[in-house]
């Protein structure tokens, strides 16, 4: 038996408690591991109040997808993987299907990576998510080149820092939206070019001012909702709005323009983690900032398991600079 998160009904933080669940063996290409860190997402929020991409199919209902441990067993068919590495675990599944919030979990080998030397099991829990989002969404699917810039707002999220680190790395530049100063001076430490604080200043003014009048190639957008229609006018002519997130919690027009035109489309890890060609690329990728020191995941604060309500209450809080991890002892 393990002790697992379970939610038996939509709701609030509350709804969530610790049981005792048999985890049995590995199937046919999965593999099952000691969880020793968690990293939360909003996902996750999303999935136990009833508004993600997809429903909850049955209760009780797991939750989590992106984690850090050792692999205990592996199931038939699965090469390359071997009991007592140390592995993470990114987000290449549903979780109607698999759930990571526990102290042992079965999980799709494909979804495994290596964890690199050097690379602890918080660290390994909180790197991937962001990175893969930024990097797929901005170079693999938009083709992001130096010189280029991209707006970003939600930029303290775990997300919103990796895509600073990913557009300073190839020699973008990153314009970070915050509603308050109070997040300015860790945006510029941590590479954002330019700190555009959305509660005093005017962001279709900053944009072409730090552009010189061209506007941003790519708006990478995690709020949605009727905000994208300011967000468009500052994309240059030709350039993207990628929307990955659904943070205001509106429907999402798509936006008239007057000044040119522009791509708006969305993104989701998925788009990543389960092709494995771009997560091949994507692995290469951010283990080649890793190792550099390029990148580097940011690490907020830590909750142990048995406290996952207060850190969903934290997580939700939105007053986090970067990641959020809940760690497992055994």
């Amino acid at each position: 038996m393990t002790r697992t998160v379970l939610f038996h009904e939509l709701g609030g933080p509350e709804v969530m408690r610790l049981e005792e669940v048999e985890v049995g063996e590995p199937g046919p290409g999965e593999v099952r591991i000691r969880v020793d860190a968690i990293g939360l997402n909003r996902a996750e929020v999303l999935f136990r109040t009833g508004h993600y991409i997809e429903p909850v199919r049955s209760f009780p209902a797991g939750l989590g997808t992106e984690g850090a441990g050792v692999i205990e067993a592996v199931g038939e068919g699965v090469t390359g993987l071997r009991t007592g590495e140390p592995v993470s675990v990114v987000p290449a599944f549903s979780q109607n299907d698999y759930a990571l919030y526990a102290e042992r979990a079965i999980v799709p080998a494909a979804a495994v990576l290596r964890r690199p030397d050097g690379v602890g099991a918080v660290e390994g829990a909180a790197v991937w998510m962001p990175y893969l989002t930024a990097y797929g969404a901005l170079l693999e699917v938009g083709g992001m080149r130096p010189g280029d810039t991209v707006v970003l707002n939600a930029a303290s999220s775990s997300v919103g820092l990796a895509a600073i680190h990913v557009a300073d790395r190839i020699g973008a530049r990153a314009i970070a939206l915050t509603r308050t100063a109070a997040k300015r001076e860790a945006l510029l430490k941590e590479g954002a070019a330019e700190v555009i604080v959305t509660e005093s200043e005017d962001v279709v003014e900053r944009v072409l001012e730090a552009t010189d009048g061209r506007g941003a190639e790519f708006v990478f957008d995690a709020v949605a909702g009727p905000g994208v229609r300011d967000l468009a006018r500052v994309v240059a002519d030709e350039g993207s709005l990628v929307v990955y997130g659904a943070l205001s919690g509106e429907p999402t027009p798509y936006p008239g323009v007057e000044q040119g035109t522009l791509t708006m489309r969305t993104y989701i890890v998925h788009e990543t983690t389960r092709r494995p060609e771009r997560l091949r690329r994507a692995e290469a990728f951010v283990s080649s900032g890793l190792r550099s020191g390029a990148f580097r995941p940011v690490v907020d604060r830590t909750f142990a398991l048995d406290e996952i309500v207060e850190a969903h209450r934290y997580l939700e809080s939105g007053a986090q600079i970067g990641k959020i991890v809940a760690t497992v002892p055994h």
